[in-house]
């Protein structure tokens, strides 16, 4: 098993940042893949960026591409989604999700075995 906490969410400005948290724990992440999904108002969720645990290896939805970035810092077992230039669009809950020996390709959240319980971020014009 492995346990997901996001922190990090909050209301802000369109064309400000915020860096969401993804706490991970339960069991070693070697190996395993962990995405970024969210899910605004009406809307499905969707994939939002995608990192390898080990080798730090990264994939983005092009919706986000050159305004979110994907990191995590193996010592802290931690995942994260720095966003920049924020976007009214980008109003949603953010959740964290991972996978053992998933391709980042594949971004159906179908595809990730474990969620955390979300974090709101909500961006004004």
């Amino acid at each position: 098993q492995v346990q997901l906490v996001e922190s990090g969410g909050g209301a802000v400005q369109a064309g400000d940042s915020l860096r969401l948290s993804c706490a991970a724990s339960g069991r070693s992440l070697s190996g395993y893949a962990m995405g970024w999904f969210r899910q605004a108002p009406g809307k499905e969720r969707e994939f939002v960026a995608a990192i390898t645990y080990i080798s730090g290896r990264t994939y983005y939805a092009d919706s986000v591409k050159g305004r979110f970035a994907v990191s995590r810092d193996i010592s802290k077992n931690m995942v994260y989604l720095q966003m920049n230039s924020l976007k009214p669009e980008d109003t949603a809950v953010f959740y964290c999700a991972s996978k053992y020996d998933l391709v980042l390709s594949r971004t159906s959240g179908r595809d990730y075995d474990y969620w955390g319980q979300g974090t709101q971020v909500t961006v004004s014009s």
